[in-house]
């Protein structure tokens, strides 16, 4: 058995639906633009017929794998209604919805060099990806909290010290736990894993004693 324990290890992560600048500006328009008026990615989609939605498998309750093949989450309703508006906003036009796999390591970059009209997932607003991307309003707020096994011993973020932590690769949890465990006195071994279910699965196995993420994961895992 495991459970989640309160600790003060990083300050509130913001997360937010990562988009794309033109999408996001030009959907919410009150009044959808004029066909001759459509540039950048409303005006790909407007002529591929084609929406490109970036998802993460298994970000529960965000996003995940559906067993009949589309994804199912919160950011994915989100991501349906917003497609909506940019049906409206290209002349309501009918679009398709591709789905395509994104992982938090690429998921920025994804969006970044047009492989993906939008990511619905968790994704943090840091101000390095901003200079990149753009991001819709807030969705919800979440902050970076342990996951250990029931008679671990660790009871809080001072029970650390010389024991091995797993985050997964490019969020933001990762960032704070290196600032954390480069703190005087704080040292413990910091693993990265690829995803968020092999650092589940690293400390089902005993090989990590805590794994750190966003608190609203961990309630969903």
């Amino acid at each position: 058995m495991s459970r989640a324990i309160p600790a003060a290890i990083a300050t509130l992560a913001t997360g937010l639906l990562l988009a794309a600048a033109a999408v996001v500006a030009q959907a919410q328009s009150v009044e959808a633009p004029r066909a001759g008026a459509l540039t950048g990615v409303l005006k790909r989609i407007k002529e591929a017929g084609v929406v490109r939605i970036g998802y993460r498998e298994g970000a529960v309750p965000f996003a995940f794998a559906g067993a009949d093949g589309p994804p199912h989450g919160y950011s994915i309703d989100i991501c349906d209604a917003i497609v909506e508006d940019i049906s409206e906003a290209v002349g309501a036009v009918a679009l398709r919805v591709e789905y395509r796999r994104v992982t938090p390591a690429d998921r920025v970059e994804q969006v970044a060099d047009g492989r993906i009209d939008l990511e619905c997932g968790a994704t943090t607003g840091t101000a390095g990806r901003r200079e990149r991307v753009a991001f819709s309003p807030l969705i919800f707020v979440a902050g970076t909290r342990l996951l250990v096994k029931r008679g671990s011993g660790i009871r809080s973020e001072g029970n650390l010290p010389g024991r091995r932590v797993a985050v997964a690769r490019g969020r933001r949890n990762e960032a704070a736990m290196r600032i954390f465990a480069s703190k005087p006195g704080r040292p413990f071994d910091l693993q990265v894993a690829d995803d968020f279910a092999q650092a589940l699965a690293m400390l089902a196995s005993g090989g990590v004693d805590a794994v750190a993420a966003d608190d609203v994961l961990i309630a969903a895992s």
